[in-house]
């Protein structure tokens, strides 16, 4: 029996993977907590900013020429494949880890490296920071230039809420460690903050 109406149909826009898909690959040498960095960038992704991330990662040999990196795949809807197909953002802290990885970035990709060990860079189109220095002489700590790292990636690509990369560096900083960690977010946010100002100047 009809009402007389006809039916109401309602359209949702399908997020597809490729609207969202987002891949960012963390690398340098063995030692440098790049593993830990993509651990943590992963987790505050996918657990409190609500979205999908997979984080898969190499070193030593697998790795070109020996260089360790941590590989993500962001996305808003199903991830189908798990690994980088062509970067969105490439962290480099060494000169071989940029040499290796620069041609899997995509030609609009953004390349974020230490300036003080990467001294031949493959384009002008870059973000560099003193990462290792900084944590040496700000923070008194070398090892923390990855977490430098990850507040820089967090204020120039806004992958990642600050809310969340916070949590996760206090949840996940070695006993005793959470002070100068959380610190050396702090520096990273405030470098990456002032580079995105500068560049849209």
């Amino acid at each position: 029996m009809s009402n007389g109406r006809s039916p109401s149909h309602k359209h949702h826009k399908v997020q597809t993977e490729s609207d969202s898909r987002y891949e960012i690959r963390l690398s340098g040498s063995g030692g440098q907590g790049l593993i830990f960095a993509g651990v943590v960038l992963a987790q505050a992704i996918a657990t409190i900013d609500g979205r999908n991330a997979v984080q898969t990662q190499s070193y030593g040999p697998e790795a070109r020429g020996g260089a360790s990196r941590a590989d993500l795949v962001i996305a808003d809807g199903d991830i189908y494949y798990p690994k980088p197909m062509k970067l969105d953002l490439l962290l480099a802290l060494t000169q071989e880890a940029c040499d290796s990885y620069y041609p899997d970035l995509k030609e609009d990709g953004l390349l974020i490296i230490d300036n003080q060990l990467v001294t031949q860079v493959p384009t002008s189109n870059y973000i560099g920071f003193p990462f290792v220095q900084l944590a040496k002489t700000e923070i008194g700590v070398p090892m923390v230039a990855n977490v430098i790292a990850l507040g820089a990636i967090c204020s120039v690509s806004g992958i990642v809420s600050v809310k969340a990369l916070t949590e996760v560096v206090r949840l996940r900083a070695p006993r005793g460690t959470d002070e100068k960690n959380l610190a050396a977010l702090d520096l990273g946010l405030k470098l990456g903050k002032k580079a995105r100002k500068e560049a849209m100047a």
